[in-house]
């Protein structure tokens, strides 16, 4: 039995933790969740993954939303989550690892581990269907009811062994069985490998091959000519010239550090003063395995709610950085209701602490953040020097500009804190119609300067609905001089907000940003050059310099 694999498949997987999560976000009403009921995840409108309970009512892979819907009126939709699915795959690995070392997670719903031998063994009862029973058992406890067992001598073999097992049972192949099972199998088998698989197995039957015995006994010549590389590898294995083994993973070492406080404390000043030696030992513990945290996962747990943030850092965190940290997360906790609790939405919270923990979200070897034989160079020092600032005047009193998507140049830039990183940002790489081309102005005011524009008999200039100037720009004046105009580029029309207008409300009702649109670059004859914006009905300002 030495060398043999034995394989974990829980079907539907991406179903199962879905409902999981489900459960697990229903404020404590995990009841109302029924995991036999029918279900699916949508990957485009189209269902990518289905449990029995819904293909029992007529539900199948690659139908479409309203089509599943029609023949499952109560079908639950679940949303296609591939960080999800992992997530939730973990304690599984965790149980198994538990009682057999060495898992080598496939993929979520997948695993495999060395097949145990003699220890499970008991009286009539093989030691891999002992221990799989002893495994099923603990994963229906973690809330897993359908997981399916299969050992063989190679991983491939394992695999197809627990797709064809029964609920919480294992199929054992017997040593030197390999071959013959796979050659008995059909070769509709080959659809759960994706695509790839699906293709295969449809051309095999449409040339009249019903089994995989059929397909192994055709040529090597004719295999790789005709179905190429993915059908050349199951030829070998079905031929046995091809043995699989599995690469186990190592368990990752427990970095995470935690403090509890009993009696809990309800100040954001105590509970700092308390994790400073945690702090310090999170760091260490890290420093001893030559690594170094970039981002930080800290849990607060209130006694009547959790706070949990991951942080970020342009270098690495130290223990005093981390302390900075947990004063900000907590006086943003106790002052605002981003907890989540039992309380309604929008309450402030203000039960003490109990426990605060430290997890590494994203480690890097220390050796790629050292400073150099000389000393850390410019853009370290300036990576101290505003960390120290953000630490005396607050997180959110530091912050850095950030491109991202936009038609004006206010726009396109977005502030974020120092040492975060920017989310829900708009693309950059869009078309953006109506964008101004560079180069880009070097300076953006907060609040628009009041601006006029007249032509050379001293006309106002208008832009028509059409984007056509109704005069050439003569004249500019900003604030109380006015300037004459060297040259000029534009107009850039854009319609800003126009489902905001109806037909009673004019365009400057719809507040500014909104309305038809367009803006000028323009340069004056004492050399300065401005980015104007031109809005509905008739106002200018002024926007942006280059300097």
């Amino acid at each position: 039995m030495a060398g043999r694999t034995m394989v974990l498949w829980c079907p539907d997987w991406s179903v199962t933790a879905g409902l999981l999560e489900l459960a697990d976000t229903a404020s404590g009403a995990a009841a109302d969740v029924d995991a036999a009921a029918p279900a699916v995840v949508l990957a485009n409108n189209v269902v990518a993954v289905c449990n029995a309970a819904a293909r029992s009512e007529g539900v199948r892979r690659g139908q479409r939303r309203r089509d599943a819907q029609a023949r499952c009126p109560e079908v639950m939709l679940l949303p296609a989550n591939p960080d999800r699915d992992a997530r939730w795959f973990e304690p599984v690995l965790a149980a198994v690892e538990e009682m057999r070392p060495g898992v080598a997670p496939l993929r979520p719903g997948l695993l495999a581990i060395p097949a145990p031998g003699r220890y499970f063994a008991r009286a009539g009862i093989d030691g891999e269907e002992a221990a799989a029973a002893v495994l099923a058992e603990r994963l229906v406890r973690a809330g897993v009811w359908d997981s399916r067992f299969g050992a063989a001598d190679d991983l491939y073999t394992a695999e197809r062994a627990a797709r064809q097992a029964s609920a919480q049972a294992c199929l054992s192949i017997p040593a030197g069985g390999s071959v013959e099972f796979l050659r008995g199998l059909p070769v509709t088998v080959l659809a759960d490998d994706g695509p790839e698989g699906a293709e295969l197995s449809g051309l095999l039957r449409r040339l009249g091959l019903v089994l995989l015995g059929d397909f192994a006994r055709l040529g090597a010549g004719e295999v790789a000519n005709r179905f190429g590389g993915y059908g050349a590898d199951v030829w070998r294995r079905v031929q046995g010239r091809e043995v699989v083994r599995i690469a186990s993973r190592t368990p990752p070492p427990e970095l995470a550090c935690e403090i509890s406080f009993e009696p809990p404390l309800d100040s954001a000043e105590a509970v700092t003063f308390s994790v400073r030696t945690t702090a310090e030992r999170f760091v260490a513990g890290l420093a001893d395995r030559q690594l170094v945290a970039t981002s930080v996962r800290i849990e607060a747990e209130f006694e009547e709610g959790v706070s949990t943030r991951t942080w970020l850092h342009p270098r690495c965190f130290t223990s005093r950085d981390l302390v900075d940290r947990v004063h900000w997360q907590l006086q943003a906790g106790m002052a605002s209701s981003g907890l989540r609790s039992r309380k309604p939405a929008g309450e402030t919270i203000t039960s003490a602490v109990t426990v605060v923990r430290f997890l590494p979200d994203v480690v890097e070897a220390a050796g790629d953040h050292a400073d150099g034989l000389w000393g850390g160079g410019a853009e370290e020092q300036v990576v101290r020097g505003v960390a120290r600032v953000q630490a005396m005047v607050g997180y959110d009193a530091v912050r850095v500009p950030v491109l991202q998507g936009g038609r004006g140049a206010a726009d396109r830039q977005a502030l974020v804190p120092w040492g975060e990183r920017p989310v829900g940002l708009r693309p950059v790489e869009r078309p953006w119609p109506g964008r101004i081309p560079g180069p880009a102005p070097s300076r953006v005011f907060a609040m628009p300067l009041e601006a006029e524009v007249v032509d050379e008999a001293s006309v106002a200039v208008s832009v028509t609905s059409r984007g056509l100037v109704t005069g050439e720009p003569w004249r500019i004046r900003i604030g109380r001089h006015w300037c004459p105009v060297a040259s000029w580029a534009g107009p850039w029309p854009v319609d800003e907000g126009w489902w905001l207008a109806t037909a009673d409300t004019p365009d400057s009702a719809s507040g500014p940003g909104s309305g038809r649109a367009a803006r000028f670059q323009v340069v004056g004859v004492d050399g300065r050059a401005w980015l104007l914006c031109w809005r509905s009905p008739g106002s200018w300002e002024v926007e942006a310099a280059y300097d």
